[in-house]
């Protein structure tokens, strides 16, 4: 087996697999084990609030929030991010970071739905609802490994203290989200807080993997054959 399938195994593979089990093992305990506790059963009661306090403008809002964290602006986003920082820095390391996380997350996200049946909140919704568990949000998973993902490298990038700060207000966005999905009757607040588990886990994941100049994905060889290997291994990391 290549260093670099193992490496892979190790360090994306493996850790994404415990985070699945993980988000099935919260899913199973807030849906079949919890959900007659407090402060589950509360969460019902949020719903209900948000639901009973809708305004238009409050529509409007939760509808922007609502349709950055939708999968077509989700993989536009990331696609064009990515474009941008490749040609920017002349590098594949964080471009394939950001689609790494984006990606790991939404494979988390869509098995987890296929375990963990969760009906919806019982509001109106003011959106469609797809045919999927409403554990986790898929929405609030995507922005937050997207803009997390982006404010990380971009704080990675700028050696002043005002503009590493700047970069991190990009968390507000998957905020918005959440709350968005919570108003417009989309998910349980659970939901949206598992997803932030899922986002931010799979930020570190690929963050420790791929933007990590330490880690090597090939093990040094002796003589010229070895300096070529790591020329090589540079390169692809760049």
């Amino acid at each position: 087996m290549s260093d670099v399938v193992v490496q892979f195994l190790k360090r994306i593979f493996a850790p994404v697999l415990v985070l699945f089990a993980i988000m099935v093992g919260l899913g199973l305990l807030i849906t079949k084990v919890l959900q007659h506790l407090w402060p589950f059963t509360v969460e019902d009661t949020v719903n209900r609030d948000f639901a009973a306090h809708r305004e238009t403008l409050g529509n409007d809002i939760s509808y922007v929030f609502s349709t950055i964290g939708s999968t077509p602006v989700i993989i536009g986003v990331t696609t064009v991010v990515a474009i941008i920082l490749r040609l920017t820095l002349k590098r594949w390391r964080e471009p394939l970071f950001l689609c790494a996380a984006v990606s790991a997350q939404a494979l988390v996200f869509f098995f987890t739905t296929l375990v963990i049946d969760r009906h919806r909140p019982e509001v109106s919704h003011l959106d469609s609802s797809p045919p999927t568990s409403s554990f986790p949000s898929g929405h609030t998973s995507a922005a937050v490994a997207l803009y997390v993902g982006m404010a990380l490298v971009l704080a990675t990038l700028t050696t002043r203290a005002w503009l590493k700060s700047l970069c991190w207000v990009l968390v507000l966005v998957p905020v918005g989200v959440a709350l968005g999905r919570l108003y417009r009757g989309m998910h349980h607040p659970t939901d949206v807080t598992a997803s932030f588990l899922n986002g931010i886990t799979c930020v570190w994941i690929m963050a420790t993997g791929i933007l990590d100049r330490t880690v090597r994905w090939t093990r040094r060889v002796a003589g010229s054959a070895g300096k070529l290997a790591h020329a090589q291994s540079a390169a692809l990391h760049r």
